[in-house]
């Protein structure tokens, strides 16, 4: 399975599991992991979800191969199922990155109320690279969270950052060794699914704002980000990356 779902102890972990292709994600992982939040918010056994990788890596982002196929046959971008689905999703979201956050990647934590890194984490946001706008809410949260000079280095310059930049900028709660990342992040996720849940739930809705103003972002840099898609020069820019990793 290249998305691994389990339960424990209040807590239902989604594991990113394909690390021969860096756990980049296809259509079908995309589906299974908001079949996993699906379940998580319907069961209320489930406080807090925890979504890590295998293999010493986070996520490289999107598939480009399966994601062009996507778009290229017509089907429903599982994608924007997904990130609509983490914008509108009720309970504590938690994250633990080890090795690359690239894309969706590292715009997925934005969603998440904690995320720990190891040291050898690192992220990228290089849409504009791909000739393509931010997606996930990204232009909208990444500011607020950390400043808009530094979103502005990391979404328009596209330039990767470390852990400890991340930290530094409130991206990250902390920065834990790698091989302590996956138990420090359950122990902390098991902390929050033990809290009173509506009190829990209550104060998650509060912290976050008003949701309307994120979906109505989300949707207009979707609109923006599929036209760009079809663009003569995202087109090129996608078939010289395709050519190059075969």
């Amino acid at each position: 399975m290249d998305v691994e779902t389990s339960c424990d102890a209040g807590v239902l972990e989604l594991t990113l599991n394909r690390p021969a292709k860096k756990n980049a994600l296809t259509e079908a992982m995309y589906q299974a992991l908001v079949e996993g939040l699906s379940r998580a918010e319907a069961d209320e056994s489930v406080g807090a979800v925890l979504i890590r990788g295998e293999g010493g890596v986070f996520s490289a982002g999107n598939d480009i191969g399966d994601f062009i196929a996507a778009v290229q046959t017509g089907r429903g971008l599982a994608a924007a199922d997904f990130v609509r689905k983490l914008a509108t999703f009720p309970k504590p979201l938690a994250a633990a990155v080890d090795g690359l956050a690239v894309g969706v990647g590292c715009t997925l934590l934005l969603h998440c109320d904690l995320v720990y890194a190891s040291p050898e984490a690192r992220f990228s946001l290089p849409f504009v690279d791909l000739g393509l706008p931010p997606e996930a809410g990204s232009s909208l949260l990444l500011p607020r969270r950390v400043g808009l000079a530094r979103a502005s280095a990391w979404l328009l310059l596209a330039e990767s950052f470390d852990a400890q930049e991340a930290r530094e900028a409130g991206l990250v709660n902390a920065v834990v060794a790698a091989p302590d990342l996956p138990a420090f992040a359950r122990e902390k996720t098991r902390k929050l699914a033990a809290k009173p849940r509506a009190a829990l739930m209550e104060s998650r809705r509060l912290l976050r704002g008003d949701p309307s103003e994120l979906a109505a972002h989300m949707e207009e840099e979707f609109s923006a980000f599929m036209s760009a898609l079809h663009s003569p020069q995202t087109q090129a820019i996608f078939a010289a990356f395709l050519a190059k990793s075969k």
